[in-house]
Parts: C-alpha cells; structure tokens; sequence
C-alpha cells in the first residue's frame, strides 16, 4: 500500500469507527481462535523434514490443517515480532523496530487508526485472553514496543468468559529459550547434525542438542492443548494457529534475515474450515495470522492493516516477503531483506560493521562463546562460519535458494544474476517508501543514551554483564564517530 493511500485507508479507519463498527457474525457462528507462539525456534519438527527428533503432537497439527511452507517473520527478534503480530503491522511501519526501545524513555504511541487485535476482538464480543503456557497459570508474555490503554486482555485463561461467549486465546510458550527442559530421551549430541554454516564442534553439538530437546517440549505443551480443548468440548469450534516468533537463537538465525532467523513454522487447523492436509508453499508474513484470525471471527480486516487473509474471498497472495531488523539492545543495526520466488536478497546498511557485531545478550550464549574462541584460535579459516566475523562485509547479498538452501554463494556480484538483484533491490526501495519505513532515520545520540541508561541500571547486580554492556556501548559509539 502506498503511503498516501495507507493515510486514506487510516482516515477511512478512524471514520468507521466515529460512525459505529460492521456487523459481525451471531455469537453461535463464531469459532474461538487460538494461537499458539513459541519461542526462538526455527523449522525443526518432523512434519518439516526433522529426523532427529519425532514431534507427533504438532505433525498431527500438520496433519490435520493447512502448512504454510513459506511463512517468514517480519523481524527476527522478540519484541518487534510482538508487535507487528499484535497489530497486523510492520514493526517498521509504526515506529516499533527497535528491540525494547522504550527502555529510556515513554514507549511509542500507536498512531491513529492503528488498534491492537485484541481490542478489534473485544469489540465484537469475545473473551481476549493471554496465557504463559498450557494451564495458563499466569498472564503471557506481550512485550509491545507501545502503549495502550488500559488492560489488553481480559485475563490468563478461556475459562474466565461468560457462558457461551467465543474467546481470543494466546498460549505463549518458552519454547529455544528453555534449553533446560527435561524430557524423555533427550537428545544426545552425538546424533546432532549441524547446519554446514556451523563448524562441527562438541560445544556446538552440545547446544544444538539442548535446543532440540526444548523442540521436543513444545511439542508436549501443543498436545496438552490441544487435549485440553478437547476435553473442554472446544475444538470442533477452534481455528488453532501454531507459529513461533522468530527462530533459533544462534549466530545466524535470531536478530539475523538469513532462513534460520525469519523462516518459522505456520499451521492453521480449523476442522470443516480449511483443507485438512494441505501444503501452501506461497509466501506469508506472521502478521497475516492477525488478518486471517479476524477473517475466521467475522470480524471485518480494517482497511489499514497491511496483515493479509490467508483464506477466504478477501485473501491476496504475496509476491514477495520483506522482513526487518534493527537496534537489538546495545547494538546498533540495520538490515532488510526480500525473499521472492527462490532468492533471497538482503541489503546491509552497516557493511563497514562485522555480521556479528558484539551484543550482550547473544554473546554469553554458548555456542556464540564457542565460535569467537574458534576464530581468535584462527580455527575457522576457510570456513562460512568466518565470514560471521569478516569486516567490511558485503552491502548485498543474494541468494538462491534452490540451488543453495543454505545460503552460503553470494550472487550479488554475479553478472549472472544481475537482472534479479536489480528487481529486489527495487522491491525493497519501493517497500522502504510506500510503507514508510521509520528505520530510515536513526536513532537519536540522546535516545540511544537514555535507553542503555536504563539498560545498564537493570543490569547493575550483574557486574560482568554490566561491564560487558559499557564495552559493547563504547564499540558502537567509535563506530559511529568513524562513519560506519
């Protein structure tokens, strides 16, 4: 949508609702939807080619729903996943692009007509809830980089509405950041195989290992719900979304737009009400759950909202995916990409800054500890797993990805190829412009200053992490002050 026309459509917006909401569905006719968000976790159940581990719970999901093969977050990263998912919109389209960037000063206001989808579901007459996991025994993540007012939800769990009345439900589930979980037979490390962009290392093999078994959690928790509903008498009448935030927390998947970090899974199962057993492979963006849950309630998709239906006569396919990433915490980044037929274009507006930059949080984890050792022991030369710490590095990158799926050959410089970089670096500019990408301007010394102020306050009984943070901070600024 242009940017013009996103100002009319807004006007149109915030009109409707002066003159009265569209009539939705008679309470009996509206399913209750569920989504079920999981984090820090890539494509690695057994529906999708995983052979490590079995996940029957989510393969009956599979089974039994629609897959969409191609589903891609909007942002790597927590927070600004968050809230374009919560509000069916780029993160980078309402001032949400940086990670936890209200830190140091009044989060962003979502501008008019812009609403968060449990109020739009609230409206209608549903019970909004949001729980932490399958008992929902406490109130779930949300992590929105913007105010609202009052309370978003409802309470913790379904059980809470009035008889009869349809709900809007979030499990929110640990999922990669609970490399702790205990299950049975866990993983061994021995069995683990690497993507060949990661050096094949006992530490490596090790975390890998944990993060597979904390796949193997999600999957009991997906069954637990799902039983549930069951048991409750629900799940005849329940469109089920199963997605996770973003991917893997690894050195090129969470915070990152190669595969590893935007490409997540994505099930909608909905008996009777959409092809049981189908396989989707057009391109999707997470925020089109926010759409496709109003399409399936009957609840009309406002005219702003750049979420599209999945389903349905209103449902538009996507040519293309783009995703985003920018400030995570202390470390200062920009990067988009588009994904369209079987490339993969990414443009690197830091090019003079490593691929891994230093980042606080990221760093302590063990397989990027593991992977700093091995490149100052000068034991990953000749390996892709280099070119994380090579500085410059390219400006663009292309990739395709049916004849290298793990985006390793750079075709940016293959005359080749030339006519394809050419047709998604205009894609991106065209995006950038009618979408009004906010990342185009930066971040203020004195907002960047105010957030690691609070930053560095919340971390002040961790003095290790403290001083790591003062380091990572005063990297960023030289950067800066040298032009790159």
């Amino acid at each position: 949508m242009k940017r013009r026309s996103f100002l009319r459509a807004g006007g149109a917006g915030a009109l409707s609702l002066l003159l009265g909401r569209a009539p939705v569905r008679a309470a009996q006719d509206r399913p209750n939807i569920v989504w079920i968000l999981a984090e820090d976790m890539s494509c690695h159940f057994g529906y999708q080619g995983e052979r490590t581990i079995a996940t029957p719970n989510v393969d009956r999901l599979a089974r039994e729903g629609t897959v969409f093969e191609a589903a891609h977050v909007t942002c790597p990263v927590c927070s600004p996943s968050r809230s374009a998912l919560i509000t069916g919109m780029y993160q980078t389209t309402i001032g949400a692009h940086n990670h936890r960037s209200f830190r140091g000063k009044l989060k962003n206001d979502l501008a008019a007509p812009v609403r968060p989808v449990p109020e739009l579901f609230r409206e209608a007459g549903y019970y909004v809830c949001n729980g932490a996991n399958p008992t929902a025994d406490a109130l779930g993540k949300t992590d929105y980089n913007f105010t609202y007012s009052g309370a978003l939800y409802d309470g913790k769990d379904y059980t809470g509405r009035a008889p009869g009345q349809p709900f809007f439900m979030q499990f929110q589930l640990h999922g990669g950041k609970k490399r702790n979980a205990k299950v049975p037979n866990p993983v061994s490390p021995d069995a683990v195989t690497l993507p060949p962009y990661y050096p094949d290392d006992p530490v490596m093999r090790q975390d890998w290992a944990e993060y597979l078994n904390s796949v193997l959690d999600v999957d009991r928790e997906v069954g637990e719900i799902m039983a549930r509903l069951r048991a409750d008498g629900l799940a005849e009448n329940t469109v089920v979304f199963f997605l996770t935030d973003h991917g893997i927390s690894h050195a090129r998947g969470k915070q990152f737009l190669y595969e590893e970090g935007t490409r997540v899974p994505f099930i909608v199962w909905a008996p009777g009400r959409v092809p049981a057993g189908e396989t989707r492979k057009d391109f999707i963006a997470h925020i089109d759950m926010a759409a496709t849950s109003l399409h399936f309630a009957g609840i009309p998709v406002p005219d702003y909202m750049e979420a599209r239906p999945l389903f349905g006569d209103a449902a538009r396919p996507r040519d293309f995916v783009v995703s985003a990433r920018d400030r995570c915490d202390e470390t200062v980044e920009r990067l988009r990409s588009v994904r369209k037929g079987t490339f993969t274009y990414i443009r690197n507006f830091y090019p003079e800054r490593p691929h891994l930059q230093p980042n606080a949080y990221k760093d302590k984890k063990p397989i990027l500890v593991r992977l700093r050792e091995l490149h100052a022991e000068g034991k990953l030369a000749g390996h892709p797993a280099e070119g994380m710490f090579a500085a410059p590095r390219p400006k663009e990158e292309l990739y395709d990805r049916a004849t290298d799926p793990w985006e390793l050959n750079n075709l940016a410089d293959d005359p080749a190829h030339a006519s394809t970089l050419a047709e998604l670096r205009g894609i991106l500019d065209q995006w950038i412009r009618e979408t009004g990408d906010k990342g185009q301007i930066p971040e203020t010394e004195a907002a960047y200053d105010a957030d690691m102020a609070v930053y560095l306050a919340s971390q002040k009984r961790n003095p290790d992490y403290v001083h790591i943070l003062e380091k990572n901070i005063a990297q960023m600024k030289a950067w800066a002050a040298d032009g790159k």
